[in-house]
């Protein structure tokens, strides 16, 4: 049976919880800069996510760790710029909240109040307990992390699946439920077992975003850059490619070359 779509002028967490509550899967996508953010938030993505992935595929970090807090800010900004429909939702950086519940919300604060942003998101569960309900206490939306969590890559050694021991999973499961006790308006799951996403996101009232963690999740999230087929290298199970921009703008880009080289470019239409 297909469910009717409400239309959301703007989404807020209460949109989030509303669609959960009425079957309508929660899109979320990436976004970093002004041009790009514009078109995701015209296309009516829910959630724009600013995400600690612009280490990656804006500065060519090979971790989520170096990006800084003012870094994370200034892509906010212009985001948030951008933007008339979509919730948008700012990573919190690594080294910003994990060990100082008192930084955790400075830094939170900071994001708040200089980009503008909506809502912010920190990867764990139990062992950041105080920083994030330090934030939350201060009215500050939080979106949680569990599963697979970039910023303690070093810590897990690769980025294969997660939870897929039961120690591993039980642990999961407990502490997804202890994110929405604590206040969390919803939680990311990444690359765990498509079974045990479904399982957690039943098993709390909140929205459940899976990214290879299956369809039995409250909604998807990508990064954009990997959907439009930008990067190349990068191929995961759970990404589907939507386009091959790699290829395109580097046959556009090199077309113009030619054109300059060959005097082609620009022609007596495109001249004053």
């Amino acid at each position: 049976m297909s469910v009717a779509k409400k239309e959301y002028k703007r989404v807020t967490v209460k949109s989030l919880v509303d669609m959960k509550q009425h079957g309508e899967k929660i899109s979320m996508l990436t976004a970093y800069d002004y041009s790009m953010a514009k078109i995701v938030d015209a296309a009516n993505v829910d959630v724009i996510l600013v995400g600690d992935s612009a280490s990656n595929v804006m500065a060519g970090h090979e971790t989520t760790l170096p990006i800084t807090l003012d870094q994370m800010i200034y892509h906010a900004t212009s985001v948030i710029r951008a933007v008339q429909r979509a919730l948008v939702v700012v990573d919190i950086p690594f080294g910003s909240y994990q060990s100082d519940p008192k930084e955790a919300l400075r830094s939170a604060i900071r994001i708040m109040k200089e980009s503008g942003a909506h809502a912010v998101k920190v990867e764990g569960g139990e062992e950041i307990k105080e920083s994030i309900k330090r934030i939350l206490n201060a009215g500050i939306p939080v979106m949680g992390h569990l599963g697979l969590t970039p910023q303690s890559i070093y810590k897990f050694g690769t980025y294969t699946v997660r939870a897929k021991e039961e120690q591993e999973a039980e642990k999961l499961k407990a502490e997804a439920k202890l994110l929405e006790k604590w206040g969390c308006f919803a939680i990311v799951l990444e690359k765990i077992p498509a079974e045990l996403a479904k399982e957690v996101a039943s098993s709390v009232s909140i929205p459940v975003i899976g990214i290879g963690a299956g369809n039995g999740v409250d909604g998807q999230v990508l990064v954009v850059h990997d959907l439009l087929g930008m990067t190349h290298e990068f191929n995961p199970r759970f990404l589907r490619r939507y386009m091959n921009l790699y290829e395109e703008m580097g046959s556009a880009i090199s077309q113009y070359v030619t054109d300059v080289k060959s005097k082609d470019f620009p022609n007596n239409e495109e001249q004053y």
